[in-house]
């Protein structure tokens, strides 16, 4: 089985906004909506992945990140460990910089159905009082 480590921002504004994008039709969970993010390369950190990662897919620099969240989800062809980063201090406009949609949305309208599986206990705890 496929063992993946991923790092994940939740680009959030101050207007209580955070930005997701939309996985290719082609890719695991396609179409699906996802935070930004990718995975973590050999000798990088999760906060390196992420600063890279939000770079090169939605084009901004980040000034802060904050952890969130870890936690582990197996598909049935793949085991994931997705590192959530909170972002909300960064230099640019986020955009689809890959081709991809991106749009902000309001943080209490994610619904967890829109995006894969293991998305569904960050949306969970997003949308929990504080």
């Amino acid at each position: 089985m496929k063992t993946l480590q991923i790092s994940v921002g939740i680009i959030r504004n101050g207007q209580g906004e955070v930005f997701i994008t939309q996985r290719a039709a082609d890719a695991h969970m396609a179409n699906k909506k996802e935070f930004p993010g990718g995975k973590i390369e050999a000798g990088e950190t999760p906060e390196q992945a992420l600063v890279r990662e939000l770079e090169e897919e939605v084009g901004i620099k980040v000034n802060t990140a904050q952890p969130f969240d870890k936690l582990e989800y197996a598909y049935t062809d793949r085991h994931i460990t997705l590192w959530v980063y909170l972002v909300e201090s960064w230099e640019g406009e986020p955009w689809g910089r890959e081709g991809q949609p991106g749009s902000w949305i309001p943080q209490a309208a994610l619904n967890a159905d829109d995006f894969p599986p293991a998305n569904a206990a960050i949306i969970a705890r997003l949308n929990q009082p504080n």
